[in-house]
């Protein structure tokens, strides 16, 4: 009698496809952001590697994969590269995203504006309340923001 292993075979790579899927769902982010300015992202993980651009304290990076001394990162426009892992912190940060932002006393769209923010105005996230974000500003100013403004939307 001849015995069928489809069956078993797909019905096996059915139940590890849908354990793979949980566990990327599951999977939370990794951010962390650059401790001082004029810091070089390479095109590799070593000194000896190009200078693909600079970037300037707190600025955010999302963490692909350590190797080493080294963090592979991507930043809010998709622009990818390694940073040695002394020049990051885990302290969080995020970027404007859009062209211009209203930065709200309160954290609805009737709420007074109380700023008008440029993409690339890195902030400190404070708390989030629902999908907006309560941030500051390098200790100057204290508002809201949807975070559909900011990238990432949900740091903390």
């Amino acid at each position: 009698m001849k015995t069928r292993t489809f069956p078993k075979i797909f019905l096996t790579s059915i139940v590890a496809l849908f354990i793979l899927s949980l566990s990327v769902a599951g999977h939370t982010a990794e951010y962390v952001s650059v401790k001082k300015d004029a810091v070089n992202i390479r095109s590799g993980p070593n000194t000896s590697n190009k200078v693909v651009w600079q970037v300037f304290e707190s600025f955010p990076l999302e963490v692909i994969k350590r190797d080493g001394k080294w963090v592979n990162v991507v930043d809010f426009e998709g622009d990818k590269g390694w940073i040695y892992e002394t020049l990051v912190t885990s302290k969080k940060s995020v970027i404007v995203n859009v062209e211009t932002a209203n930065m709200r006393s309160g954290s609805t769209t009737t709420d007074p504006i109380i700023a008008t923010v440029k993409k690339g105005v890195v902030f400190e996230p404070l708390e989030m309340k629902g999908d907006w974000m309560k941030v500051r500003y390098k200790n100057e100013i204290t508002g809201w923001m949807h975070n559909s403004l900011v990238w990432p939307a949900n740091p903390l």
